[in-house]
């Protein structure tokens, strides 16, 4: 089984910089996409970033030019660099795989707070 574990949330000032890690563990195949979702309260989840084992990303409108996703395949993690942030941006961010053929798995999440 596949085990996420986030790290890096935490409280910044608007215009701050967080970033977060994701390291993956388990049963972990080669072809995978792994990213970000977030999810405020009482909103729906919603994608931040992914990036594929082969290194193609996708950004959400709303963080382009602001945050950066970045992953090591040796070390099986997942970063995401986030700049500017604004108070819009506080969520629980959630550390996203997803093996090819196989289920989507999900990290136990980490609190973003950005205050203005």
């Amino acid at each position: 089984q596949v085990q996420l574990v986030e790290s890096g949330g935490g409280l910044v000032q608007a215009g701050g910089s967080l970033r977060l890690s994701c390291a993956a563990s388990g049963s972990i195949f080669s072809i995978n996409t792994m990213g970000w979702y977030r999810q405020a309260p009482g909103k729906l989840r919603e994608l931040v970033a992914i990036i594929t084992s082969g290194g193609s990303t996708n950004y959400a409108d709303f963080v382009k030019g602001r945050f950066t996703i970045s992953r090591d395949n040796a070390k099986d993690t997942v970063d995401l660099q986030m700049n500017s942030l604004e108070p819009e941006d506080t969520a629980v961010y959630y550390c996203y795989l997803r093996v090819a053929y196989g289920p989507t798995h999900w990290g136990q999440g980490t609190q973003v707070t950005v205050s203005s």
